[in-house]
């Protein structure tokens, strides 16, 4: 039962019940309660209720509960009793009780910190942590059997294939679920989303050409498919607005489809590929310097590559890579990214009092340390804004220790501990010790610097 439906439970069982209810209202931290017989009200149990900052007798019962809630318990209570909501004005600063003054107080910090980057933080966050439970269960089945099959274990044999199966199908399709989510955070039609999600990850793509290249099947990213479904709800809106109600159902999906649709081929995928293409030649810069420094940017800049789908891209140069030296030098390195995340969670775990993001983050750690990144990236280090870089910076030290140790992986595979059986000239311990250095410095930097409790409000 979440707080304002238990609030408005108990303020009903203690004033009487919702037949001795007048009227109802409220202003901006009191409900007011009109009552019929108020020798029914215990104002002492009214006290006691947790969330209750005060008790006013005045011609009216007024129970203080703060901004950003009143509305809540109200609302709860309209619909317990049948009766509409009244708005009243706010009494005068000089009514006001100690308790509501600092209630507002906070209220009003937490206006001025809502800033345009934190809310689009936390609406990424409402998209993607309904799905961590299933990337979870997923996750570790899949990190477990790609270690099996980095191990050597025949894929072709069935139950290995059966776990692939299991492993993979949420990975498969997670473009579909992100598009739904997109478009029903933004209060657009669910399904519509999924398509622009369906789109951009359709195989179909692969024999579209458009500006003289063939489209690349995702480019453009899980970030691309929450663009394409934001931009779904947003020319929904404006079409239904003009569209007549006997045809709404037929025009405004198509149109709505057939405009987003154009575009995102038309204009989403294209711009991935062109910034897909840009980031590519500057890795192959990049390796060339080799070194430290290298290491380092590679792996720190990684996660923001994941982040927006670019990272497809780099298959190439890893079988470039394979194809010339047997080996890729690079694929150790970006692994370290994943690392430096699983770092900055287990510091957020330590600090934090939010058990929402506990539960969460205890979730994610399972998968994280196989490889599967999904989960703690969108679901806790991404929305909380801050500890994303903080995790970019750990990753940097483990990718830079990589980078002077040579190590390198024999095919391309799962980051993360899954990654180990392919590590070249037996450097087991050597990728294990990275992995280790970018947890470690993930989760020092995030420690000290990257984590306060007021970020877990948007979670």
């Amino acid at each position: 039962m979440k707080k304002e439906q238990r609030m408005a439970a108990d303020i009903l069982s203690y004033v009487g019940g919702k037949e001795n209810i007048q009227r109802l209202a409220h202003c901006m931290t009191r409900l007011r309660l009109t009552l019929k017989d108020e020798s029914k009200t215990n104002t002492d149990a009214l006290r006691k209720i947790d969330g209750v900052m005060g008790i006013i007798n005045d011609d009216t019962l007024q129970i203080v509960v703060g901004p950003g809630i009143v509305n809540k318990i109200a609302a709860e209570m309209s619909k317990e009793t049948g009766l509409a909501i009244g708005e009243e004005a706010q009494p005068s600063d000089d009514d006001l009780t100690f308790s509501e003054r600092a209630a507002l107080n906070r209220e009003n910090m937490k206006q001025k910190n809502k800033t345009p980057f934190k809310l689009l933080l936390r609406r990424i966050g409402n998209i993607f942590i309904p799905l961590i439970p299933g990337l979870v269960a997923s996750g570790i089945i899949n990190g477990a059997a790609n270690f099996a099959k980095n191990a050597g274990v025949d894929a072709s044999v069935t139950w290995m294939q059966i776990l692939l199966l299991l492993g993979s199908g949420v990975f498969t399709y997670l473009a579909i679920l992100v598009g739904w989510n997109t478009a029903r955070e933004f209060g657009g039609t669910p399904v519509l989303g999924a398509i622009a999600g369906a789109i951009l990850f359709n195989p179909l793509l692969a024999d579209i050409t458009i500006y003289g290249e063939p489209l690349v099947v995702g480019r453009g990213g899980l970030f691309g498919v929450m663009f394409a479904g934001w931009l779904m709800t947003f020319v929904e809106k404006r079409v239904r607005s003009v569209m007549p109600s006997s045809i709404d159902i037929i025009f405004t999906p198509l149109i709505t489809l057939l405009v987003v649709g154009f575009f995102s081929l038309y204009a989403v995928v294209p711009v991935a590929g062109v910034l897909s293409d840009g980031i590519t030649s500057g890795i192959n810069w990049v390796l060339d310097i080799g070194g430290v420094i290298a290491g380092a940017l590679l792996a720190g800049f990684f996660l923001p590559l994941v982040m927006v789908g670019l990272h497809h891209g780099l298959t190439p140069i890893h079988l470039e890579l394979i194809d010339k030296f047997s080996m890729t030098a690079l694929l150790p390195i970006l692994a370290m990214a994943g690392a430096g995340q699983v770092g900055a969670a287990i510091a957020i775990f330590v600090k934090t009092k939010n058990q929402r993001l506990r539960n969460i983050i205890k979730g994610g750690l399972p998968v994280g340390f196989l490889g599967i990144g999904e989960p703690l990236l969108y679901g806790v280090t991404l929305p909380l804004g801050r500890p994303f870089i903080t995790a970019c910076l750990g990753a940097a030290f483990g990718g830079a220790f990589q980078a002077v140790m040579k190590t390198a992986a024999l095919g391309i595979g799962v980051s993360g501990i899954s990654l180990t059986p392919l590590i070249a000239d037996n450097k087991y311990l050597i990728y294990i010790l990275g992995l280790i250095i970018s947890y470690s410095f993930g989760f020092l930097f995030t420690y000290l610097f990257g984590f306060k409790e007021e970020m877990a409000d948007n979670i």
